[in-house]
């Protein structure tokens, strides 16, 4: 049986935070005139949060968080091989509240971290200067983290397709095949509630730029 799980706002929600992830991390090594463009990627990378933490309240089944936190049940379900579902299996829920989690701090961070030479985020001036001294250390040293967990990531993807499950297609097409005849597709979610999701996305991106400070 071939069900929907995965709805399109959340596939290219996911594979846009992807390539700005990618785009924030490449930038950072060129440095340079490239800054820019990291400070671009990291304001994008937040306002895909912000657009992704509203759909997990407001979206469709399987997008929402309340249908996939790995609880202690779940997570012993699991281990024994006793769970059964469509989304995010609890172990993959783990990881992604920690990308979450490591993206969040770092786009927040970003936004007040300065190095006096190259870089200074867009709301760096509202914060004192050893506040942003920290935090660009700890926007640094998450980096590490960032990579760490991206590779553990890319290394699931890959054990689960030896195991005969393939978890790029589904982020794909957001169809997945299971023998139960009971089953339910992904539901919700409506245009209404893309609409508020966007908005506020589109508005968290506006207060980080620091435009409106003049």
């Amino acid at each position: 049986m071939r069900v929907l799980v995965w709805d399109l706002p959340l596939r290219v929600f996911h594979w846009l935070l992807t390539a700005a992830v990618v785009g924030a991390l490449i930038t950072v090594q060129l440095g340079g005139d490239w800054m820019l463009w990291h400070a671009r990627s990291g304001l994008a990378v937040l306002g895909l949060l912000s657009f992704r933490l509203v759909w997990g309240l407001i979206g469709p089944t399987y997008a929402r968080f309340g249908q996939f936190v790995p609880t202690p049940g779940k997570l012993r379900a699991y281990f024994t091989g006793r769970w059964q579902g469509l989304g995010h299996n609890p172990l993959a829920a783990l990881s992604v509240f920690a990308l979450i989690g490591l993206f969040t701090f770092q786009a927040l961070s970003g936004l007040v971290a300065s190095d006096d030479i190259a870089f200074s985020g867009p709301l760096a001036n509202l914060v004192p200067r050893a506040l942003s001294s920290e935090l660009s250390f700890w926007h640094r040293w998450n980096e590490e983290l960032i990579y760490i967990l991206l590779a553990l990531h890319v290394l699931a993807i890959g054990v689960y397709r030896l195991r005969g499950q393939h978890l790029l297609g589904p982020m794909i097409h957001g169809h997945k095949h299971t023998a139960s005849t009971h089953a339910q597709e992904a539901r919700g979610g409506g245009v209404l509630a893309l609409l508020i999701a966007i908005a506020i996305a589109a508005l968290v991106v506006w207060l980080a730029s620091g435009s409106w400070l003049g």
